[in-house]
């Protein structure tokens, strides 16, 4: 049984709130899982904090008998230290314009 670390989502229309569970990869993204290991607020509070609340030794385990986080789980764990910070995605075609890719290609 493959386990992955993931976010399943509450709340109502355009006011998410997450749970970050531990659950089968199988199952649906809001269905079963085996253990809630934390929660996700990303609406800011008046303060503008977002709140995150993680059980980092049962994060830790889950990790060490091989559960695998999705893309924004680890995000999140490498924000907080708990696993290295994902590496930055970027694109060369981004870091020139238009005109200076013509130039290179000619």
């Amino acid at each position: 049984m493959v386990v992955r670390l993931r976010l399943q989502r509450f709340g109502k229309r355009n006011r998410p709130f997450y749970r970050m569970v531990a659950a089968n990869v199988r199952a649906p993204r809001d269905g079963k899982f085996l253990e809630i290991i934390g929660t996700y607020n990303p609406i800011a509070t008046r303060a503008g904090l977002k709140e995150i609340r993680l059980k980092t030794d049962r994060i830790k385990y889950w990790l060490s008998v091989g559960a695998q986080p999705s893309d924004r789980v680890s995000w999140i764990l490498g924000k907080f230290g708990i696993l290295p910070p994902p590496p930055p995605r970027f694109s060369t075609q981004a870091m020139f314009t238009k005109k200076e890719r013509n130039q290179e290609e000619e």
